[in-house]
């Protein structure tokens, strides 16, 4: 029950530090016979790595991932895959006089107090970092779901307050923030801008699309796939909320109005995001998280020691100034992740069903 591993029968396990030697991960329960390259693997790291723009960290890392298990001439085995990716620009020493003050909004505090112990370079196992993994092992779903024709898309619908007005998916590529509203994404670079300069952070909401995905997947009770989709998204240290469909503003509407029509063509609307009673209806599902502004701040903050003495503290060291774009690969690593799963938890039954 150490909480490093997610999923039943597609299941994921992450390992390493964001300033130790390696990250990587443990996939079992992958199907063989899937095309599967560490090249593959590095197209979806390559969107998640440091270092591409003015308002991310300009830690250099290449962030290649070395496949050590689980692959023959270039498909799955069906065996466990193991994968690696070492750390290459490491600069603790900005972190030493972290070493005995707690961060505020970091979870520098709470492990101590769980752990007794906590690797204070870069925040260890907390550090965003971290999520160099989940991509990894997401690039591994997202092949498992495609084959079924399921895709899964992020991009910025809000950061800093200013929204994507125009929603088109076309523009996603065309800018570095991924925003399908150009005018609202040069907004959006002004808004990052000015946060840097004065030493803050900013945060936003990511919305996740997910198509060609069939009715069926997830359980009726406690195994709900907007249960696990909330679960597996809200794992990622930046997430404060989840909203599935409609989310709270379903909580303004009437029943007339938050329910979805079903015509001989399909439903009329998707108040529900493509999920009802747990189970997907065969709609796309639609997702919002929302992203905390990055706690790593240059603007001096109150805090206390490991003594517990107050003090103040002013955050040094190379840090994004918002998760955002960096954090939309691991959006839908989580996102794929949980469907890899559901989706072999249904053929199962299908199959046992059928025998």
């Amino acid at each position: 029950m150490s909480g490093n591993s997610i999923g039943v029968l597609f299941r994921v396990t992450t390992w390493g530090e964001s300033h130790g030697k390696a990250l990587g991960a443990v996939v079992d329960g992958c199907p063989p016979n899937i095309d599967l390259t560490e090249a593959a693997i590095q197209q979806e790291l390559n969107r998640r790595r440091p270092g591409q723009g003015s308002s991310t960290s300009p830690r250099q890392e290449e962030d290649l991932v070395e496949i050590l298990s689980g692959t023959f001439e270039g498909k799955t085995t069906g065996t466990p895959i193991s994968l690696i990716i070492r750390n290459r620009d490491c600069d603790s020493n900005a972190y030493e006089e972290l070493r005995n003050i707690f961060r505020p909004g970091h979870g520098d505090l709470t492990y101590a107090r769980k752990y007794g112990i906590r690797d204070h370079r870069g925040g260890g196992r907390a550090a965003g970092r971290e999520t160099v993994a989940r991509v990894a092992a997401g690039a591994i779903a997202k092949r498992v779901i495609g084959r079924q024709g399921i895709g899964v898309l992020a991009y910025t619908q809000e950061l800093g307050g200013i929204a994507a007005q125009e929603i088109s998916l076309a523009e996603i590529g065309k800018n570095p923030l991924s925003c399908p509203d150009q005018k609202a994404a040069d907004q959006m670079e002004k808004r990052l801008a000015e946060a840097h300069q004065q030493g803050e952070s900013l945060g936003g909401i990511v919305a996740i699309l997910v198509t060609g995905c069939p009715p069926g997947l997830g359980e009726p009770v406690f195994d709900k796939i907007d249960a696990d989709l909330a679960k597996a998204l809200m794992g990622i240290g930046t997430v404060k909320g989840v909203e599935i469909g409609a989310g709270f503003q379903a909580a303004r509407m009437k029943g007339s109005e938050n329910n979805d029509p079903i015509t001989p063509q399909g439903f009329a609307t998707n108040h529900a995001g493509g999920i009802l009673a747990g189970i997907t209806n065969g709609d796309e599902i639609t997702i919002k998280v929302a992203c905390k502004p990055i706690p790593s701040i240059e603007k001096a903050q109150q805090t206390i020691d490991r003594s517990g003495k107050p003090t103040t503290i002013t955050i040094r060291g190379r840090h994004d100034v918002s998760v955002i774009p960096r954090i939309i690969p691991v959006c839908e690593a989580m996102v794929a992740i949980c469907l890899a799963d559901h989706l072999l938890r249904q053929q199962a039954l299908v199959h046992n069903g059928e025998s």
